[in-house]
């Protein structure tokens, strides 16, 4: 993690599934409870699976809720892939989701 003016970058490394979502989850938390802005950066992420992607969900959802911005960043082809196949690509809205897709 790396905070600069009220922002923080949380980097997420390896697999992104159920058998890791609930320390990121934590990791998440606490960023958005720390910061104004949180970039997820998700560029050495190897494998993500629709545990990864409701984790995802549910961190842009609290961020929301408290009035915070939460984007992802460095999206490796696994990551598109599976939010492409979840139909979640708009949902988060980062312009590198609608863009490299279309």
């Amino acid at each position: 993690m790396t905070k600069e003016r009220n922002a923080l970058r949380i980097s997420l490394l390896g697999e992104l599934t159920i058998f890791t979502a609930a320390a990121i989850r934590e990791q998440l938390l606490a960023g958005i409870a720390g910061a104004e802005e949180i970039e997820v950066d998700l560029s050495q992420v190897t494998e993500i699976d629709t545990a990864g992607v409701q984790l995802m969900v549910a961190a842009k959802r609290e961020a929301g809720l408290q009035r915070k911005v939460l984007s992802l960043t460095g999206h490796t082809p696994e990551v598109l892939d599976t939010l492409d196949l979840c139909e979640l690509s708009a949902y988060f809205g980062d312009p590198v989701l609608i863009h490299s897709r279309g």
